[in-house]
């Protein structure tokens, strides 16, 4: 299928046309973005001439923790578990003994879903059941006790 010239022109004017609004378009949602970044960040010179402060930071990963109390320890499957921190002892010892059994085989001993209904005589899925009820009641009694301090 042949065009006529004229039409070719018009196609090709419409198309130019095309790329230079979707070109425009294109600019001016730049500029919008630069702008809002603009609006919330502040100048490092800003901050220098205002009050002096020295850009650098320290890193503390490898500093030893200054320890105030001794850790918890819970002997949870014949193995002694200690808790340093003082608020998840203490949500720890909420739960009941079964579902602290399947915490730590889980997560410290690395016992699959499957070994660990091996030991206790149950399913798969109902390990798993056991697993999720555990941690859901860990949550709900960590942030009743952020919401109490």
């Amino acid at each position: 299928m042949s065009y006529s010239e004229e039409y070719r022109e018009h196609i090709e004017y419409a198309f130019a046309a095309f790329c230079k609004i979707v070109l425009r378009n294109a600019a001016m949602s730049a500029y919008r973005d630069i702008g809002r970044k603009w609006k919330h960040e502040i100048s490092l010179d800003y901050l220098m001439d205002e009050q002096y402060y020295n850009p650098s930071t320290t890193d503390s990963y490898f500093e030893e923790p200054i320890k105030l109390t001794q850790p918890t320890e819970f002997v949870v499957c014949g193995e002694i578990i200690e808790i340093e921190d003082e608020r998840l002892a203490k949500v720890f010892s909420t739960l009941p003994k079964l579902r602290q059994e399947v915490l730590v085989l889980y997560f410290f001993l690395r016992y699959t879903d499957r070994k660990i209904g091996e030991v206790y005589g149950r399913s798969r899925t109902t390990v798993n059941y056991w697993k999720l009820a555990a941690l859901k009641q860990l949550r709900k009694e960590w942030e009743r006790l952020e919401h109490e301090e």
